[in-house]
């Protein structure tokens, strides 16, 4: 292709243009699900208690760019009067509050909707909005044990083990994220918004997917198989002279044993085919192991690739980001964030020709956008220093 489709194209309009978001969320996965509705371009005002404790530096900047934010009392009546003015000329709401809180709060869904029947009203919880554990607090590490992950994660028999990353809180963000756009779409033919919910626990079961699937269609529990792929050998990660490698043999059985140099078992009945390989699978690592040990990790995928057989090496984080095909998908957008200088974070990675993503604003200070979105919503300079001296709302550092 001669067009750099992957060029930074930040400056121009994204799908969401013209959509307002308020986002009363915190820690990752409320977050996750409005960053993504801000990378593709809608206006987010997010808005924060006074001094409440929220995740900070790095983590904090990846997920709080292309937002404005507002700090505002919703303790007190005279914030909640100013949220719900913000309410009455937007399009979706986003919160992560237990159920008994948003609605001693006055921001449920039932009295946001009657202010704006259009509204699009978000919520992301631990377990959901009712049942025997609405009420309990979850984080990542929780969701993880009980949504059956950490049961097939790790060595066989090595206990349970955690993912490296908190990804029930990205399941449960983007499925969210998944939610509002379709509300969104449904709005625009019944001119009427709806609540929109998910939990941490709903997005994780539904990630394990085919594992999950063996037990409900087949009736197995599936079980940790390690750098193996648990259902089909050799899939997995092999040591090699020098390291290891990642393989997936599939359809490619015999040219694999021509090329690593073991074609006398192409017609053992041991390996006739997937049943049999995964039933004989240490066996079969025996052969696989003793050839790969024979030459480097960098020499197997040369070598590999010509054949075009699946392969890949495992790169540490920084490896990844010095890898030439992450160079040329240009993953990463840098902006200067006003108290912390150039940052450099990761891109949306969805590309679209027309309305593009991107990272237009960086992340801002807690309330760096008080005073300018009062005034956007019809308050005097007057009714805003009276805010502003009341605590009910508050300026940025």
């Amino acid at each position: 292709m001669e067009e750099d489709i992957y060029r930074p194209r930040d400056d121009e309009p994204g799908a969401l243009a013209g959509i307002r978001v308020i986002d009363l969320t915190i820690a990752r996965a409320g977050p996750t699900c409005v960053r993504q509705l801000a990378d593709l371009g809608a206006e987010v005002i997010r808005i924060s208690a006074p001094n409440r404790i929220d995740l900070r530096g790095s983590d904090s900047h990846n997920l709080h760019r292309n937002k404005r934010s507002m700090v505002l009392d919703l303790k007190r009546e005279a914030g909640r009067l100013i949220l719900n003015r913000l309410v009455e000329e937007s399009d979706v709401f986003v919160e992560n509050f237990r159920s008994d809180v948003k609605h001693r709060l006055g921001v449920d869904y039932a009295t946001l909707s009657a202010l704006n029947p259009r509204l699009v009203y978000a919520s992301l919880s631990g377990f959901g909005q009712d049942g025997p554990y609405a009420r309990r607090p979850a984080l990542d590490q929780i969701i993880q044990g009980m949504s059956g992950l950490m049961s097939v994660t790790g060595p066989p028999g090595g206990g349970p083990w955690r993912a490296g990353i908190a990804i029930s809180d990205t399941a449960a963000g983007t499925f969210l994220a998944q939610g509002v756009l379709a509300a969104l779409y449904s709005r625009e033919r019944t001119g009427r918004g709806q609540w929109v919910h998910t939990s941490l626990f709903e997005a994780l079961v539904n990630f394990m997917d085919f594992q999950a699937a063996r037990w409900l269609v087949e009736a197995e529990v599936p079980l940790q198989a390690g750098n193996d792929h648990p259902t089909l050998f050799p899939m997995g990660l092999f040591p090699t002279l020098d390291g290891s490698i990642n393989i997936a043999v599939l359809s490619e059985w015999t040219r694999f044993l021509d090329v690593i140099g073991a074609p006398e078992f192409s017609g053992d009945p041991r390996f006739a085919d997937f049943q049999a390989r995964l039933h004989n699978k240490e066996a079969l690592r025996d052969v696989v192991e003793g050839r790969l040990k024979q030459r480097t990790t960098a020499e197997w995928l040369e070598i590999f690739t010509a054949a075009e057989i699946v392969c890949g090496p495992v790169l540490s984080v920084d490896e990844t980001f010095s890898d030439p095909q992450a160079d040329f998908l240009q993953l990463t957008r840098k902006v200067r964030h006003a108290k912390d200088g150039e940052l450099e974070l990761l891109r949306h990675p969805v590309t679209l020709t027309e309305t593009p993503t991107g990272i237009r604003t960086p992340p801002p200070l807690p309330g760096a956008d008080t005073r300018a979105i009062l005034s956007e919503y019809g308050y005097t300079e007057a009714q805003i220093q009276d805010f502003l001296d009341a605590k009910v709302a508050m300026e940025g550092e």
